[in-house]
C-alpha cells in the first residue's frame, strides 16, 4: 500500500476510535512497526495526529482541530447520541443548543419535533432546524467564526441571558477524568455557561474521543450536568457520574 493511502486510512481509524496503536496498525496493514512509527511521525509533523506512548491520538492542546476533521470524528456515534437525546426532549420545549458537530447532529434529530423554541449560537444548527416549520429558531447574534459557523462574544451572551430554557444542550471538546468539560475558546465558553445558568437542566453530548483529548478552558463540572449522552464511558468517569448524580445514557 502506498504511504499516502496508508496515512489516509490511519487518520480514518483515529477519527473512528479516537486513538491508534503502533502494534494494532502494523497488524492491520501487515507492515513492520518501524514503518508505522514513520507514518505516525509524518502525520504528527503535519499536525494531523499527536504522538503518545505506543501510538497516537487526535491532536489536542490550546487549539481545536479543524471543523472538517471534527465533523468526521465518530460521526456514527454522534448520530446515535443525537437520536437518543432528541428522544428525551419533549415537544414544546425551550432549548439552547451550542456550537459543535454533536449538537449539529442533534439539530437533524429534532426535525420531527413540534413546538420547539431553539436559541442557538450555531449557524449550522439554525440552518438545519429551519427545515422544521413547527420549530421557532432564534440566532443569538455575535461575532461569526468563519471556520465553524459559531456566533461568540458578549452580544451572544447578553441575548442568551434574556431567556429561561427548559434544557441547555451543550457539546464540548474534552472531558477530564475528574468529570469536568473543557473547550478551547473563552468567548464561546461564556455563552455556554450563560445558557447553563438560564436552564432548568443541562445536558452534555460527548463521544468517547472527548475523553482522550485536552482543552485549556473549563465549561462546567459534572455536578452541573443533569444528563450525559455518550457512546462509551471509561470506568473512572462512570463512577464520577454516580458520585455527582449525573444521569448517563450510553448510545453504542
Amino acid at each position: 500500500m502506498r504511504n499516502s493511502f496508508r496515512e489516509r486510512e490511519i487518520l480514518d481509524i483515529a477519527r473512528s476510535s479516537g486513538k491508534v496503536t503502533v502494534e494494532g496498525l502494523a497488524a492491520h496493514f501487515d507492515v513492520t512497526v518501524q514503518t508505522i512509527r514513520r507514518d505516525l511521525t509524518q502525520l504528527a509533523n503535519a499536525g494531523r495526529l499527536e504522538r503518545v506512548h505506543g501510538g497516537a491520538v487526535l491532536p489536542s492542546g490550546v487549539r481545536n482541530i479543524a471543523y472538517e476533521e471534527r465533523s468526521r470524528v465518530n460521526a456514527e456515534a454522534k448520530a446515535a447520541m443525537a437520536q437518543a437525546c432528541a428522544a428525551q426532549i419533549p415537544n414544546g420545549s425551550a432549548l439552547f443548543i451550542n456550537i459543535g458537530t454533536s449538537t449539529e447532529a442533534l439539530a437533524s434529530a429534532l426535525l420531527g419535533h413540534d413546538g420547539l423554541l431553539v436559541v442557538t449560537n450555531n449557524l449550522n444548527v439554525a440552518q438545519i432546524l429551519s427545515g422544521n416549520e413547527r420549530c421557532d429558531v432564534l440566532l443569538t447574534g455575535g461575532r461569526p467564526r468563519p471556520e465553524d459557523g459559531g456566533l461568540v462574544g458578549p452580544i451572544a451572551m447578553r441575548m442568551v441571558q434574556e431567556f429561561a430554557f427548559d434544557i441547555a444542550v451543550l457539546g464540548c471538546s474534552a472531558v477530564a477524568e475528574s468529570g469536568t468539560a473543557y473547550d478551547f475558546a473563552i468567548d464561546e465558553i461564556v455563552v455556554s455557561q450563560t445558557a447553563h445558568a438560564a436552564a432548568r437542566e443541562t445536558w452534555l453530548l460527548a463521544d468517547h474521543s472527548k475523553f482522550q483529548r485536552n482543552a485549556p478552558t473549563r465549561i462546567l463540572d459534572f455536578t452541573e450536568v443533569d444528563r450525559l449522552f455518550s457512546d462509551a464511558l471509561p470506568e473512572a468517569l462512570t463512577q464520577v457520574c454516580r458520585d455527582k448524580a449525573t444521569e448517563v445514557t450510553l448510545c453504542p
